[in-house]
């Protein structure tokens, strides 16, 4: 119900589920072509120009456009399900400026298929896919991982990413700003939102858009002085690569648990590994996340334009 649904916003919020599922369900503009809007439409500063304190971070997180790519794909082959998908985010994009999703179908089989799938702004190439989609047969074989023992979303700590319509909590409050606060190179995520979106590739979607929050931060834990507050900066950090393989069946609308393991730290990057499990003990999905930890001041930085 709409109690167990509440949650804690802080102001200004960046927009809701909605405006989120809006961007993510990208709308056909001409062949293998899909679009979406700047968000917010016209861009925050179009009409009152905002002083540059009051402007905002408008980066597009790479898990974004993976589940753009993942929709595009859904629509391209309707008739089958995406069964994995990698990006490699290139350059930035901005939600200052709309998008383009290129799509090419590489080979439309009747058991398999792939679709090569890039994302476009301002005729440049921001990151560049590959997506796997298959006819979903019935079982031959099946096993899977057991969930972790980790606290439930009862008992783990709320976070606020100014999504309404999205909760969002962690446990042990492993996700902080706080640069002494010391853990092991992991991190477990609670999410659900609001609304149950209408078709199964949207659900996957919205699961896929924060795979890539949170190795960064699993990555800082073992080291004093170092958080994601520091993100931004004095450290440029941002995903430059990242995989998803889907396995059971996707509801949002129901608590999914993120569990991520940067397993390695060095070389100004960071590799995590994750698995979703649906609050029932399902294994939802199996992700990997490749990231830059870099100063800002080092000069192989200068001319890097990765997300």
């Amino acid at each position: 119900g709409d109690q167990e649904h509440s949650v804690a916003t802080r102001l200004p919020i960046w927009g809701d589920q909605q405006d989120l599922v809006h961007l993510l369900d990208v709308k056909p503009a001409t062949e293998n072509r899909y679009g979406s809007d700047p968000y917010p439409n016209p861009p925050r500063g179009t009409i009152i120009e905002l002083q540059k304190d009051k402007q905002r971070r408008s980066v597009v997180e790479g898990g974004h456009q993976l589940a753009q790519a993942i929709v595009v794909a859904s629509k391209t082959i309707p008739e089958q399900r995406v069964t994995s998908a990698s990006m490699i985010f290139s350059k930035a994009a901005s939600f200052d400026l709309p998008m383009e999703v290129h799509v090419d179908v590489v080979r439309a089989g009747r058991s398999f298929s792939t679709l090569d799938v890039k994302t476009v702004q301002n005729n440049q190439l921001r990151s560049a896919g590959i997506v796997l989609m298959d006819n979903t047969p019935a079982d031959r074989i099946r096993h899977t991982m057991t969930m972790p023992d980790v606290a439930g979303p009862d008992n783990a700590v709320p976070i606020d990413m100014k999504v309404t319509g999205r909760e969002i909590r962690v446990v042990d409050g492993a996700y902080t700003n706080d640069l002494d606060h010391i853990g092991p190179p992991e991190l477990y995520a609670w999410i659900r939102f609001r609304d149950a979106p209408d078709k199964p590739y949207l659900h996957c979607a919205l699961m896929t858009q924060a795979t890539t929050h949170w190795t960064i931060a699993a990555a800082m834990r073992p080291h004093s002085g170092l958080s994601q507050a520091l993100a931004h900066v004095s450290l440029s950090t941002g995903p430059l690569k990242t995989d998803i393989n889907f396995h059971d069946d996707v509801d949002v609308s129901q608590w999914m648990l993120y569990v991520n393991d940067a397993v390695y730290a060095g070389r100004g990057q960071a590799q995590g590994i994750g698995k979703i499990f649906a609050i029932d003990g399902r294994l939802l999905a199996t992700y990997s996340v490749h990231t830059m930890i870099r100063d800002f001041s080092s000069p192989s930085n200068s001319a890097h334009n990765a997300m």
